[in-house]
């Protein structure tokens, strides 16, 4: 589903919380910062009314969700075809889009409900953008359904699945060099070596990895095919 024009949106009190300065998140996302702002208002009011973000959540929305899932843009290859897989409320994808314009988002979601908020939220989203890169689209649809249609140079997700399980559904759907990027805090490790007889199977290495910028931090288990 593409977006379709902007409806108008119930914002929430989106702050900038104290560990986290505003200099950093303009630095995070550059010329998505406006955009970017303005979707910390849709995940703290209609993110929280229809469910999709806990309410104790809005007085962190920024470092713990926006800046959390922008920092792995790093591990993105340029100009690359992101796919972010179970993308509920549009995390890590939209703030990866955000913070990288090189980029094209194609936001995966089997439900309903989440679907249309995403498509609410990237039509308004797409005033606030330069005219100039920031694709995203998003599809209803489970990551296995898309097998043999769709191909990513990169898999980005986020509380979606133990890592066994994620590279099963989203290997198939990278491109010969492309990459899982999962996002998993403190328990990557523990996940990886779970993880292992299926890593193995399907011929692939993780690694552990951890970004800083400012006072805000991501670890994520990064998923490779052999060379």
């Amino acid at each position: 589903m593409r977006w379709r024009g902007a409806p108008q949106v119930r914002c929430g009190a989106a702050r900038l919380s104290d560990s986290v300065s505003r200099e950093t998140s303009r630095e995070v996302f550059g010329s998505g910062f406006a955009a970017a702002d303005r979707y910390a208002q849709w995940l703290t009011g209609e993110g929280i009314v229809r469910g999709l973000l806990g309410p104790r959540e809005a007085e962190r929305v920024w470092d713990r969700h926006l800046l959390n899932s922008a920092l792995i843009a790093p591990w993105i290859p340029q100009g690359a075809r992101v796919g972010d897989i179970g993308s509920g409320a549009g995390l890590p994808g939209i703030p990866v889009g955000l913070a990288r314009s090189d980029v094209s988002v194609t936001l995966v979601e089997p439900l309903l409900r989440r679907v249309r908020f995403l498509d609410e939220v990237v039509a308004d989203l797409r005033s606030l953008l330069p005219n100039d890169g920031y694709a995203f689209e998003v599809v209803r649809s489970r990551a296995e359904d898309l097998i043999g249609q769709r191909s990513f140079d990169a898999v980005v997700a986020r509380a979606v699945a133990p890592l066994e399980r994620l590279v099963t559904w989203t290997v198939p759907l990278l491109s010969e060099t492309g990459c899982l990027i999962a996002i998993k805090g403190s328990t990557a490790s523990e996940e990886v070596t779970q993880a292992a007889p299926a890593l193995a199977a399907l011929k692939l290495t993780a690694t552990v990895e951890t970004t800083a910028h400012g006072d805000a931090t991501t670890t994520v288990v990064v998923v490779r095919r052999h060379p």
